[in-house]
């Protein structure tokens, strides 16, 4: 039998436990645990979702790699071609993790109404290009098909459209100027919207008009075996550094390679920082855990003493007594652990379920609801962390049971 677990279970669940003068403090410290650990499951969860939405945003409009001819890499607008007749093209078998490889061209261009003009950048696509990544942003209307002929159909903004004030159906003109000759006159197509998306990222919303490739090539004079550049698409994000020099050592000479965190530099510096936030409240959070049940261990302590003292004079040996205490602190912790998982999690599925919670203004973190992101691992090791480390925090304030001598003990009151 283990005597220190007898005891603790036995202190407990006795009747005394319950009306002591320490209830109402033990009932504190497993409060502030469980709400510790709430904040704790919450912070990490918005702050892991917010990062893996926005990285998936941007992803999905422009791939986790991109590769691009040497001449025009640094340009929004493709100026020198490559060829499609590539050796990783349309599949990138000769580096494990790439899972789709798309051929894209920008151009530069002004939309004309009769009211108003907008400046724009024509993104051309093919028929290999991954349109399930945008289905989610679409908010009107289909999305445009390039299987077949050519055609005019192409996928608007929703901030365009209300600033050009058009709908699902209307035509408009877009004038392009020639890459070969500025001074000449610029050239001219018409184009209807097939369907409105809305990704909350203004830097893409405000300048990319998605229509099909075929318009590009042939105002740039290229061959249909041309395009501006490649977009590569990995299994996970996690690996891009990685994959980025493992792609560029199997292109030509006369390709470069740029990822996704080169390219939006400024927005995943900004979304790096969650993880040093998420790091300094749970070590905050953690510490306030801990003091709260060193002053509840103190309190069942000073409770207990002419136990102590009693034990002590059967030749029970100080780090027993300290055993019987610490198997109670960690009866109180996974309480506290208990209630905060149930809510904290609760509070998460709901979330993630419902959305009731929207950021105040979307336009500064790119979406308009606060997602969610938690896995059952990280759950496991914050609440073996916190567990452990409230654990390690007692044993110092315990010491004091060592200092404790029997005849006192046994007379205190």
């Amino acid at each position: 039998m283990n005597l220190e677990y007898f005891i603790a279970k036995r202190l407990i669940t006795g009747k005394e436990h319950k009306i002591s003068i320490s209830a109402p403090i033990i009932k504190i410290a497993i409060a502030a645990i469980a709400l510790g650990l709430v904040m704790m499951l919450i912070a990490i969860a918005t702050g892991v979702g917010l990062k893996y939405k926005i990285r998936e945003k941007v992803t999905a409009f422009n791939g986790h790699v991109q590769i691009y001819n040497y001449d025009n890499n640094n340009s929004e607008v493709s100026v020198v071609p490559v060829s499609k007749n590539q050796d990783f093209y349309p599949n990138f078998n000769s580096v494990d993790g790439v899972v789709h490889v798309q051929a894209v061209a920008t151009k530069a261009g002004i939309i004309r109404t009769s009211e108003t003009f907008e400046g724009v950048i024509a993104k051309g696509v093919g028929d290999d290009y991954n349109w399930e990544a945008l289905e989610e942003y679409l908010v009107v209307g289909e999305l445009p098909s390039y299987n077949a002929g050519l055609n005019g159909d192409v996928l608007m903004s929703k901030l365009m459209a209300n600033r050009l004030n058009m709908k699902v159906g209307d035509s408009f003109f877009t004038f392009f100027l020639k890459n070969e000759n500025t001074n000449a006159l610029p050239n001219q197509r018409k184009f209807t919207i097939k369907g409105i998306y809305d990704s909350g990222f203004e830097e893409i919303d405000e300048l990319f008009l998605f229509i099909d490739i075929r318009h590009i090539q042939r105002m740039n004079k290229w061959t249909e075996d041309e395009v501006g550049n490649f977009e590569i698409f990995l299994d996970s994000f996690d690996a891009i550094d990685e994959k980025s020099k493992l792609i560029y050592a199997k292109t030509l000479s006369d390709l470069d390679t740029k990822t996704l965190k080169e390219k939006y530099r400024n927005i995943f510096e900004w979304i790096g920082l969650f993880d040093f936030n998420i790091i300094l409240i749970i070590g905050i959070l953690m510490v306030v855990c801990g003091f709260n049940m060193i002053t509840a261990l103190l309190v069942l302590i000073l409770e207990r003493t002419p136990m102590i003292g009693i034990l002590k004079a059967l030749g029970t040996n100080n780090w027993s007594i300290r055993k019987v205490f610490l198997y109670n602190a960690a009866y109180l912790i996974g309480i506290g652990l208990f209630w905060g998982n149930l809510i904290g999690l609760g509070f998460i599925y709901i979330q993630e379920v419902f959305k009731p919670f929207k950021f105040p203004n979307p336009k500064e973190y790119y979406i308009e609801y606060i997602p969610v992101h938690m896995d059952i691992m990280t759950v496991v090791y914050l609440n073996v962390g916190v567990m452990v480390l409230c654990l390690l925090m007692l044993l110092v304030p315990s010491y004091i049971i060592t200092k404790i001598t029997p005849v006192k003990a046994i007379r205190f009151e």
